[in-house]
């Protein structure tokens, strides 16, 4: 199944689905993909989490409800899966601006979150550089953190701000981010910050050792200033590459991002020139 069909599948599910309980298991099944790459992709190509997708069109919904009928509040809040009228009427208010009660006397208006629909559009056209490469397994040390799916957008961040803030870096280079979901089931992952692991050094308080599998991975080269360049390529890898690549697919739960140093760019990751890869391990169709 190609990616987008993937994607409009799983969507549609949401969507017929949207007032039961939604898990990221049963939502990738209807996709076919395991949850850590149904995840990675949807956020790619969507510009949000499957999370924040399903909680917009929910909170979005129940506005559309709250004004065009005499349903109880907290009837419409059970229906959308929150528990309590205060839950409910937070969220409410973070996404509409304004309380369920002031909606219902028509004293403002609502927002609307249209449903996502996957068009047929004429894209790629463009080069990516990538190279095929058999990687034996190999061990990393850095600091490592489990994160939700819903929240990597903002704790990725603080954590490599973290890193660099506390001096972290100076005991291990900054070389790989790794996300490993090795079950590829759950909506957690572990995130490292990390280098290559030289065993005749002792491991510093603080750092953790993991083990990369064995793998063949393709490998992109991203060049072009921070933050950008990454998130650039990572969109075209699961809107173009993937879609279009009939030799391989997905092989494990593992993600890497690898960091050239800094140092050798004049404006350092900033810098228009500078250079990182994204690794994603694969095996033949």
């Amino acid at each position: 199944m190609e990616w987008t069909e993937c994607i409009s599948k799983a969507i549609s599910y949401i969507e017929d689905n949207i007032t039961e309980e939604l898990t990221i298991e049963g939502i990738a099944k209807q996709a076919m993909v395991s949850p850590f790459y149904f995840q990675k992709g949807f956020a790619m190509l969507c510009g949000f989490t499957v999370g924040e997708y399903i909680r917009c069109r929910r909170l979005a919904l129940a506005g559309s409800e709250l004004v065009s009928s005499d349903r109880k509040i907290i009837d419409i809040a059970l229906k959308y899966s929150y528990d309590s009228p205060d839950s409910f009427t937070k969220a409410f208010t973070r996404f509409h601006g304004a309380t369920p009660t002031s909606v219902r006397r028509g004293e403002t208006m609502i927002k609307s979150f249209a449903s996502l629909k996957i068009k047929l559009t004429l894209e790629g056209g463009y080069t990516m550089d990538y190279k095929i490469v058999k990687k034996d397994e190999f061990t990393i040390i850095g600091v490592s953190k489990v994160l939700k799916y819903d929240e990597a957008a903002i704790e990725v961040p603080k954590l490599w701000a973290d890193y660099s803030q506390t001096g972290k870096s100076d005991i291990v280079c900054s070389v790989y981010g790794v996300n490993i979901d090795e079950n590829m089931d759950g909506n957690e992952f572990e995130y490292l910050i990390a280098d290559n692991y030289n065993p005749i050094k002792e491991i510093a308080e603080g750092f953790v050792t993991r083990v990369i599998p064995k793998h063949t991975w393709a490998v992109f080269a991203c060049r072009g200033a921070m933050p950008q360049s990454m998130p650039d390529v990572n969109k075209k890898i699961f809107s173009e590459w993937l879609p279009s690549c009939k030799d391989y697919e997905i092989a494990a739960g593992y993600n890497i991002e690898m960091y050239s140093d800094p140092a050798g760019y004049a404006k350092g990751v900033r810098d228009e020139q500078y250079y990182s890869e994204i690794w994603i391990p694969i095996k033949e169709k």
